[in-house]
């Protein structure tokens, strides 16, 4: 019998400890271009707006309708912006409250599959420290909300096993993905829901579960109607008002379009997430092939029907979409950490006979290529870059005490690999390199500010940088659009008083007449045409 107390104490630890690895530090760094910068937009538009159906009609910087996807994290943020005003913190704390509560929503999950506490325990610790799991959860993005989503329908069909209640979560988290990231995301949550419900209650089995008493259908069919109640509302609402012009873009090119064709060149081959997998799951990756070998030769039993049919179907899904993007994969994570737990417990339990020299050769490897990263930035002329010192000391450190542990033949290898992984996130984050798509391309914040106190408010301002920056939409609050030099040349000739933010390659490029400039920066300037 599972005794309530420890579980309870388990639970709060790894909740707090989510909470402060996904909260820490959480404003520091700007808004990164597209997810993040879209979300602000539009949280913000909802949150200043006069007319009281911006929330149900969200629409972009400008006026712009927003058709792109459902509006829930929106609306969170919009509440957050209401409470503590806007900024990078406010913008992001909602996604990263919800990412943090899939952690001990997904401990809940473990002790319903597994029979004992351990490999919960190491599944959870496994999840709380993938990197990019944690990165992208606390940023203003829908993935971290989605993960949660997942983790929530996930508990809901397992409580459903013995109480039909469970339902309601199943509703709960199916309506919140749909209303996160469209109708597709819930279609294929689903799908994973009840191909597990099908396995497990009809394969093998000898009794009869309470979801399949005649009694249970009455509640099912209830708690579907009123769980995608809302989902309906939203989507009939925009049609009609918007008609099929709303239609077309958020079910057609922004959902199921997706799956067909490749949106902004994002595109890969079919392995492309498993590459991403790998990468993204190091140093746990060691212990996931013989944990998928566990899982195949264990797949009579609820764990393993569980995570090989919400990895399996979910990973099939997404690596067959012709888009590709990293943070697609994240909602299988807590799939592949249950995975990772189950052989870790193995591996704790039958840890005084486990010798595994490729192991100790991986992290030895490992921990010396953190110290050479340590040293390489200590050496840095940057100052910058030296803040990653801590970081790479932390991960060298663990990884080496990794190592002597693994040799020694104990078990608590394991507790040395997660404290210094929590470790090393918590120095990352005190960094500016956490969000470090932001040194793609230039610096959003000082552009940002001369625009500011160089135009008017609501003003139209064209750009000879290529490409589209919601950042600078977000930041500067103005839109800013990118034409090539043909069109800069023909906007100047035929309209007045109009705004171009040009670089200074540019600006020698285009020559422009009648050119005052009101501002400029060391590589960026903006001007006006002179009457």
């Amino acid at each position: 019998m599972i005794k309530q107390k420890p579980d309870f104490l388990w639970l709060c630890s790894f909740g707090f400890a989510a909470f402060v690895l996904y909260t820490f530090n959480l404003g520091d760094v700007s808004l990164r271009d597209w997810d993040e910068a879209i979300v602000a937009n539009v949280s913000r538009e909802i949150y200043r707006a006069t007319n009281n159906y911006t929330w149900l009609y969200p629409q972009d910087i400008g006026g712009v309708p927003y058709w792109n996807k459902p509006p829930l994290v929106h609306w969170l943020v919009a509440i957050s912006y209401t409470c503590f005003g806007v900024s990078e913190w406010s913008s992001r704390l909602p996604s990263a409250i919800l990412s943090a509560l899939s952690v001990p929503v997904l401990y809940t999950i473990g002790r319903l599959i597994f029979p004992k506490r351990i490999p919960t325990i190491l599944a959870t610790v496994v999840y709380l420290t993938l990197i990019q799991m944690v990165r992208h959860g606390r940023l203003a993005m829908l993935d971290g909300a989605i993960a949660c989503w997942f983790c929530i329908t996930i508990l809901g069909l397992l409580i459903a096993r013995f109480d039909t209640r469970g339902l309601w979560l199943v509703g709960l988290g199916l309506s919140s993905a749909c209303l996160t990231k469209g109708i597709a995301i819930g279609v294929l949550l689903a799908a994973i829901a009840i191909s597990f419900w099908w396995i497990e209650t009809k394969v093998g089995k000898t009794h009869q579960l309470p979801l399949q008493k005649p009694s249970s259908l009455t509640l099912l069919l209830l708690t579907t109607v009123l769980s995608f109640l809302p989902v309906i509302v939203w989507y009939s609402l925009q049609y009609l008002r918007y008609g099929q012009e709303f239609l077309g873009v958020n079910l057609g090119g922004q959902t199921f379009g997706r799956i067909w064709n490749t949106v902004e060149n994002n595109q890969g081959q079919p392995w492309y997430y498993l590459i991403i997998m790998a990468k993204d799951t190091l140093p746990w990756l060691f212990f996931l092939p013989a944990g998928i070998r566990l899982a195949i030769r264990q797949r009579d039993r609820l764990w393993a029907k569980l995570v090989l049919v919400w990895g399996g179907v979910y990973l099939l899904a997404i690596s067959l979409m012709a888009t590709k993007l990293p943070w697609y994969i994240i909602p299988a994570y807590p799939a592949i950490s249950l995975i990772i737990g189950a052989n870790l417990a193995k591996i704790w339990d039958n840890f005084r006979v486990y010798r595994n020299y490729l192991l100790i050769i991986l992290f030895s490897l490992l921990s010396i290529a953190c110290g050479v990263a340590s040293i390489i930035y200590s050496l840095s002329p940057q100052p910058g870059d030296r803040d990653l010192l801590l970081v790479f000391i932390t991960l060298a450190i663990g990884l080496t005490i990794t190592t002597i542990l693994l040799k020694a033949r104990s078990r608590y290898f394991i507790v040395a690999i997660a404290i210094s992984l929590y470790l090393g996130l918590l120095s990352l984050f005190a960094t500016q390199h956490w969000n470090w798509e932001l040194a793609e391309q230039y610096p959003i914040l000082p552009v940002a500010q001369m625009i500011q106190k160089a135009t008017p408010p609501q003003q139209t301002i064209y750009t000879s940088y290529p490409y589209y920056r919601p950042s600078l939409n977000f930041y500067s609050d103005r839109i800013i659009i990118p034409q090539s030099d043909d069109q800069l040349q023909k906007l100047w000739l035929e309209t007045s008083s109009v705004y171009f933010l040009l670089s200074s390659d540019a600006a020698a490029r285009l020559n422009l007449s009648d050119k005052r400039v009101v501002s400029s920066l060391e590589t960026w300037e903006i001007a006006i045409k002179e009457d």
